[in-house]
């Protein structure tokens, strides 16, 4: 029997494949047919040690590659196959925070290719939990630990001493092979739980030879970095006050400010604190201006009161310690031997709000020497850091500005480098205001020594004075005003 035209037509539409009907190509069914990514985030709820069914992992039934993973590893927990269970839950929390933004950002760009190597990711922060588990066990306790023996308010129920301060670390032993210092940071944010390492062009904190070999700076805040920095200020960079004294701006101009022999001045001036300086000075027989020195440094804050400054030397003497540091009116004993610091937690400072993400209710304040006398790192978290120097006038300085200093006395004075961590659109200030977003310098350019004015807008009354005509600064009730050196 023949077959016509349309019996054999007719066959060959039952025996194709539904995937190449008429028309477009049709997508199978599946979970991307709601317009969106198949992307899931997974979240692990602490474990209850009572309940076993608690431990679980909530997800979608139809993930990307990785929860398999996850639900693999709460078993191994189940069966201790890890060396504690509470000491990895922290670290996957904060993976599953990664997570979860790494999610957002994936919907967004239709990135499939990133969303297949999800799987990877957790493999990798297991591996990770485990090793910081087990270096950690070996730390050497270098945790600064002040007055509650490292728990912060609350003997450890509170946040404590987990804030973003980049000097939050504990220091671990150094690699054997090539002594590089490591650091486990406990700073809250992107760099919590991780563990840094010095470079090897600069591996030790505190090298001896401070002038010529760098030392190795550990950041444990949002950058999470360790560089290689010199360990005295660099009086050329960013934030320098150095010489009579030669400022260098935000914005990197090169500017003098001559204020006055026995004044004082605001150089920044900000919501939150207030650096001001005190300066010495020498006017000779027929010169109509003072030269002036920087002799000390104060940072108001809180309600809190640090000084840094140079003590008066009749004749200079490298061995001896021209240093001074102050806290709230009272000397600070900087140690020589060991770490050579000094630290102060402060429990009481008001919270606020870091890295976008964590909240933290503590200050702390460090200061370091850098050298065996006479230079120091100091650090107020979440403020301001500064590498400062005590130096005295020369005999070959005086010659060659024609200082003409008279005898019994070498004009001991601070040469300094501001690193200021969050300033506001506002500061003000002798150097703050070259901070400012869209700051025009008012110096000449191209002259030998460009000088900035402004004494009557920064002038204060006394030393740890906050009142200027451009001061922004309203200090906490209780600051008080310190004896000079």
């Amino acid at each position: 029997m023949t077959e016509s035209v349309g019996d054999r037509q007719s066959k060959r539409r039952q025996r194709r494949p539904a995937a190449f009907g008429r028309g477009r190509r049709q997508r199978p069914a599946g979970p991307r047919d709601n317009g969106e990514d198949e992307l899931t985030t997974a979240t692990y709820e602490k474990p209850n040690e009572s309940d076993a069914s608690s431990r679980r992992i909530t997800r979608s039934s139809t993930g990307p590659m990785g929860h398999a993973e996850i639900a693999s590893g709460v078993r191994k927990w189940d069966e201790g196959q890890f060396p504690t269970k509470e000491s990895i839950f922290t670290s996957l929390q904060v993976y599953a925070q990664y997570k979860s933004f790494l999610a957002q950002h994936l919907r967004k760009q239709r990135c499939r290719t990133a969303m297949a190597s999800r799987g990877l990711t957790f493999s990798i922060a297991i591996a990770v939990a485990v090793v910081t588990v087990m270096i950690s066990m070996e730390a050497t306790t270098a945790q600064r630990n002040n007055n509650n023996n490292g728990r912060g308010r609350g003997n450890g129920r509170g946040k404590g001493f987990l804030d973003p301060a980049s000097t939050h670390y504990i220091v671990l032993d150094p690699r054997s092979a090539t002594g590089q210092e490591r650091f486990f940071c406990l700073a809250r944010g992107r760099c919590h739980y991780q563990i840094i390492d010095c470079p090897a062009q600069c591996p030790q904190r505190k090298p001896r030879r401070n002038r010529r070999v760098k030392g190795c700076f550990a950041d444990c805040s949002s950058r999470c970095e360790t560089t290689c920095r010199r360990r005295l200020p660099n009086c050329r960079g960013y934030g320098s006050v150095c010489y009579d004294p030669r400022f260098v701006g935000g914005d990197g101009q090169m500017f003098y400010f001559h204020g006055a022999k026995g004044g004082n001045f605001s150089l920044v001036s900000d919501e939150q604190f207030q650096i001001n300086a005190h300066f010495i000075g020498w006017r000779p027989e027929g010169r109509s201006r003072d030269f002036t020195w920087v002799q000390s440094l104060a940072v108001i804050f809180d309600s809190h009161v640090l000084v840094v400054a140079a003590k008066p030397v009749a004749k200079w003497d490298d061995r001896l310690d021209a240093l001074a540091v102050l806290w709230d009116g009272e000397e600070v004993d900087l140690p020589a031997d060991g770490d050579a610091e000094w630290r102060r937690a402060l429990p009481e400072s008001n919270g606020e709000e870091i890295d976008e993400i964590i909240e933290v209710d503590q200050r702390e304040v460090v200061v370091e020497r850098t050298a065996d006398r006479n230079s120091a790192k100091v650090t107020v978290s979440g403020l301001v850091e500064m590498d400062v120097k005590v130096a005295p006038i020369t005999a070959e300085e005086d010659r060659a500005h024609n200082y003409r200093l008279p005898p019994g006395d070498a004009f001991a004075h601070l040469e300094m480098q501001f690193q200021f961590k969050r300033l506001t659109e506002k500061v003000e200030g002798v150097l703050g205001q070259t901070y400012r977003p869209g700051y025009v310098s008012p110096v000449k350019k191209g002259v030998a020594m460009p000088m900035m004015g402004g004494e009557d807008k920064y002038q204060l009354p006394s030393f740890l004075s906050t009142t200027c005509a451009k001061c922004i600064y309203r200090p906490a009730a209780g600051v008080v005003d310190v004896a000079q050196y």
